[in-house]
């Protein structure tokens, strides 16, 4: 420890350790996937934090750790947005600042028992508000959210369907401040165990008493991958195979059919003879078709990317334009200050158009589906929303064609099954090029996974579930609970330096000097 110690003397040492200690988390994420890492990942940025000599050096710790947090979690955008990808990662590990500071607080030297019991509360809720706040579209969305890396756990995701994955962050959060105080600080066992054990009880009792998803019947749902097609007739050459793959499908008894992101290049009012293709697709599989379209639109300008549902007559009139676009993705935020992105890698050239409200469609017999597009499925309240409105299956529409040989589709690929888990309804993960997936009400896995290398369609069976989970009942009620409890620290932390200040006496009165009748102060002696 002594020879650890004199190492970290050197802030650029610190520094370097920060960053690595900020990126172990991301192993508990797909591909590797390690879930139960999540539980110790945090650990060593912790006991780093805790050591900190000073208040300044334990934010400087947070910021590193964020930052390789951050620049971990999005490495596969590196071959893309190049060094702007540093840019990012440094701007967002700005937030874990702060929360270097909290653990500092609570853990630094030999805290009391109290102090500790306080940590497993407070320190978890410092987390979340920063997820909360890097979880808004402009700053890059709730990507890489510490809960979602349960999305494979049974027990975990039937808490989702409480706290969504809102209370799984916390609860992994305070599972690792209380190994933390057990490994870094001596004789303070009892109150991480008890501490241990409390997070364990309440989660225990949430599964237990948590209300299970209805099983009622099941709906039929085809999805398309055609794979990556290259070349500079791409999109004619995608649509083909698409079109080769549904067909495939005729005679299964599909309730839907779902292409992927982008699967249309071309605005279907433009292209009146794509749209009398999927017409006859349709009436061939006797089945509606969700298609995706990539395209400037002809009844307004911009481009946009739109979910639209095609029947046996042609599209019916339904059609989802995305809302939540991917920054420096899909447009360029203060493009007049930032544009520069789009000369030091693949940032759009021209800004995407936003949609302005979610739609739940009529699929046809009686099934009521709603579409999201790629990113869009990260974000919990949209899947909540849409549930509110009555859908009874969630899709979501994505393309990762770009970072194919990267973790970024199976990371994408397992938010689904806490968006399921979440709403208590079963979803559709539908892309170009893989991974599709299919979840059920429960967040369980329905079928097999369409990997990166297959090109290929599917009918999976997919499990129609009724009634209300907790969470959408009540929303992100972890998240203002998180934020009432570090308002209400800040506060008793607050208090005493105000009583101090308070009680402080103030100046004594200035006495004027004494006048008499023989002198005064500007003439002594008269």
């Amino acid at each position: 420890m002594k020879t650890i110690s004199r190492w970290l003397i050197s802030p650029w040492r610190r520094s370097l350790a920060a960053v690595l200690a900020g990126a172990l988390p991301v192993l508990a994420f797909p591909e590797p996937a390690w879930w139960w890492f999540a539980y110790v990942a945090l650990v060593p940025w912790m006991a780093l934090l805790r050591s900190a000599p000073t208040g300044k050096r334990a934010l400087h710790d947070g910021w590193w750790g964020g930052f390789g947090f951050m620049l971990a979690m999005h490495h596969w955008l590196l071959p893309n947005l190049h060094v702007f990808t540093f840019v990012i990662a440094a701007l967002l590990g700005a937030l874990w600042a702060p929360w270097g500071r909290l653990v500092r607080h609570f853990l630094a030297r030999r805290p009391s028992p109290g102090r500790v019991a306080a940590a497993v509360v407070v320190v978890p809720s410092g987390w979340l508000l920063i997820e909360l706040v890097r979880s808004w579209q402009g700053l890059g969305g709730p990507w890489g959210v510490l809960g979602s890396s349960q999305w494979q756990v049974e027990p975990a995701l039937r808490l989702a369907s409480v706290g969504g994955v809102w209370l799984l962050s916390f609860l992994v959060v305070a599972v690792n401040v209380a190994v933390a105080v057990l490994v870094t600080v001596r004789g303070s066992w009892i109150p991480a165990v008890a501490g241990l054990l409390a997070t364990a009880v309440a989660a225990s009792a949430a599964w237990v008493w948590s209300p299970r998803p209805k099983v009622e019947d099941a709906a039929r749902i085809g999805v398309v991958q055609p794979g990556i097609i290259k070349g500079p007739a791409g999109p004619e050459r995608r649509f083909d195979r698409e079109v080769q793959l549904t067909r495939e499908l005729a005679g299964q008894g599909a309730d839907l059919i779902v292409w992927g992101e982008s699967s249309v290049g071309h605005d279907l009012d433009d292209r009146p003879d794509l749209a009398r293709r999927l017409a006859a697709l349709s009436r061939e599989t006797g089945t509606n078709i969700l298609v995706n379209v990539d395209a400037r639109r002809s009844d307004k300008p911009g481009i946009y990317k739109s979910s639209i549902l095609v029947g046996p007559d042609g599209p019916t009139g339904d059609r989802y334009d995305k809302m939540r676009l991917v920054p420096f993705g899909e447009y360029i935020p203060a493009r007049s200050l930032l544009g520069w992105a789009t000369s030091v890698g693949e940032a759009a050239a021209e800004d995407r158009r936003q949609g302005t409200r979610q739609m739940v469609m009529d699929a046809g017999r009686g099934l009521r589906i709603g579409p999201m597009v790629c990113f869009e499925s990260a974000f919990s309240d949209m899947s909540r929303n849409l549930v509110d409105d009555g859908a009874q299956v969630l899709v979501a529409q994505s393309a990762t064609s770009t970072f194919q040989q990267s973790w970024a589709p199976e990371q994408h690929a397992s938010l689904a099954a806490l968006r399921a888990a979440e709403t208590g309804r079963p979803m559709v993960h539908a892309t170009l090029t893989g991974v599709s997936a299919v979840y059920g009400p429960s967040g369980q896995r329905v079928g097999s996974w369409l990997g990166t290398s297959m090109s290929t369609s599917a009918v999976y069976e997919v499990p129609l579930a009724d009634g209300v989970t907790p969470y959408v009942r009540f929303g992100d009620w972890p998240v203002q609970a998180a934020v009432l409890i570090v308002a209400l620290w800040a506060v008793g932390a607050g208090a005493p330096a105000l009583r101090s200040r308070l009680r402080r006496p103030g100046p004594e009165p200035r006495v004027p000097p004494a006048h008499t009748g023989r002198e005064s102060p500007a003439r002594p002696g008269r």
